[in-house]
């Protein structure tokens, strides 16, 4: 047991915690006539960063991962906008351009010397090549002055290629993390190259009612996709017989690493008031989301030698369900008092409610089996609240603001599949903030603490053992030790910004 849960006995140190990044975006505009404007967009990112994933936590090497991340994209966008009396709207095309490239050594160390292979590592690179364009347009007609309709869709193509190679090796890290590493590589047990593009047409249509300037009543269906692809952390050799035809060959490989676009049909009823003189404003919405094929992505312990010791893991994502999220969101803002202290002063305060009915209808788990009713979203509460104020003064030549913010999330679990050593209870945090900024805008200065209670409250985990509960003891499913790892939010911090406009 650690003495604090920011504490860690991890030792892996072969590369240290890193991000690199940078980019850029172009907007230009130009207007064609009085109804019609021509809008580019155009964007461009790279980043890349290396990682110290020790799961174990330990100072051996039982379960560490070095890892590196490296990623960029461009993107072009053009959107042919209209400004009618009655009709406007937008008519565009979307390219996107990117590749995604991941590499990690897998440190089994305690696990090689105990099967007499020494330094055991298993390398995963995988490397993901991404093209997608797409056809959009929306448009909105005011069929009265109070009641409008709006019609659009979007076509998608997209296009995913991936490479993934998996390498055991002996004597240690690669030569990715270790210049000049004396690493041996002993077996290849991925070489894939695959791809295949995924197309769909998502539609959407809205309603929308407002009988006055302060109130706005609207429906709206739209239909949504996430695009499928093929997991870069797979392992082919543990591909099954998937087409029964007694060989695994390239196609029992490209279905077991691939995995298909996943969609939504969403549904919202909603209403947006502004009340008593614009001093109260709310927004209330209902809605339902009919998820088809969700993606659950995850990792499994492997034992690559039969020797029912999990000597490596390989990634295994899945669309393994159907699910509902279903719920209801309420906002609001309320100027409570003006002028109240001096000229310029005001007091206001905000809130918002919100309540997700998350389930799986269907979850087919690695053997056929439906088994919904045993798990449940990821990091999903069924509660969110919060509840703020902003209190300001005029000061010299500026305003001084007082702001309190108290923010609340009922239990969640880490994973799909719940554990009570991970998975975290409700709780409530307090933020505050004393900003001053000058009438002009021109500069300003704040000093802010966040967390005040000091709450410790997970956000992240691993989990490589099984059972623990009941009086069940830990097994690991991975390395000798398992690994059974919580990660915390930040604890009660104090920091002061400072911001200039020129």
């Amino acid at each position: 047991m650690l003495d604090d849960v920011f504490d860690t006995r991890a030792g892996l140190n072969v590369v240290d915690q890193e991000v690199e990044a940078y980019g850029g975006a172009l907007n230009i505009a130009i207007e064609l006539s009085d109804t019609i404007t021509l809008k580019s967009i155009t964007g461009y990112r790279e980043d890349k960063s290396t990682t110290p994933i020790d799961f174990d936590s330990l100072p051996a090497a039982d379960l560490d991962v070095p890892a590196i991340y490296e990623n960029d994209q461009f993107s072009q966008e053009l959107q042919l906008l209209y400004e009618g009396e009655r009709l406007s709207g937008v008519f565009g095309v979307y390219y996107l351009n990117a590749n995604a490239f991941t590499a990690f050594d897998v440190a089994l160390f305690n696990t090689g010397a105990l099967i007499n292979l020494p330094g055991l590592n298993a390398q995963t690179l995988g490397d993901v090549d991404t093209e997608t364009y797409s056809v959009f347009g929306d448009f909105t007609y005011e069929l009265t002055d109070t009641l409008s309709v709006s019609v659009g869709g979007r076509y998608t193509n997209d296009k995913r290629s991936s490479r993934v190679l998996r390498t055991t090796f002996i004597g240690g890290f690669s030569n990715l993390f270790v210049p000049n590493s004396a690493a041996i590589p002993i077996a290849v047990t991925s070489d894939f190259e695959g791809s295949e593009t995924f197309e769909d047409f998502n539609p959407r249509v809205s309603l929308s009612y407002q009988p006055n300037a302060d109130h706005n009543f609207y429906f709206t269906y739209s239909q949504g996709f996430k695009g499928g692809g093929f997991d870069p952390r797979g392992q082919t050799t543990a591909a099954p017989d998937l087409d029964g035809d007694g060989d695994i060959d390239f196609d029992d490989q490209f279905e077991f690493l691939r995995f298909a676009p996943e969609t939504v049909d969403s549904y919202e009823i909603g209403w947006k008031a502004s009340l008593l003189d614009n001093r109260v404003n709310i927004s209330l919405a209902a809605f339902l989301g009919q998820y088809d094929d969700v993606q659950i992505p995850g990792s499994v312990g492997l034992d690559s030698n039969g020797d029912g010791v999990n000597d490596s893991f390989i990634g295994i994502t899945s669309n393994a369900a159907s699910a509902d999220v279903n719920g209801f969101e309420f906002e609001g803002r309320a100027l409570v008092g003006k002028d109240f202290a001096g000229e310029g002063s005001r007091f206001s305060i905000n809130w918002s409610l919100g309540y997700l009915d998350a389930g799986f209808d269907t979850f087919i788990d690695a053997f056929g089996n439906d088994v919904a009713d045993q798990r449940v979203f990821q990091n999903t509460p069924d509660f969110t609240a919060h509840m703020g104020f902003n209190l300001g003064l005029p000061v010299a030549a500026g305003m001084l603001d007082f702001i309190g913010l108290a923010s609340l999330r009922s239990d969640a679990s880490q994973f799909e599949t719940p554990n009570p050593f991970l998975d975290q209870d409700g709780f409530t945090l307090v933020d505050a903030s004393i900003v001053y900024t000058e009438d002009s805008g021109r500069f300003s200065i704040g000093a802010h603490a966040k967390n005040i209670f000091d709450k410790e409250y997970i956000v992240a985990g691993y989990n490589f053992v099984a059972g623990g509960t009941n009086g069940v003891p830990f097994a690991p499913t991975l390395g000798l030790e398992g690994t059974l790892t919580g990660f915390y939010g930040d604890p009660r911090r104090f920091y002061v910004t400072a911001e200039y406009n020129f």
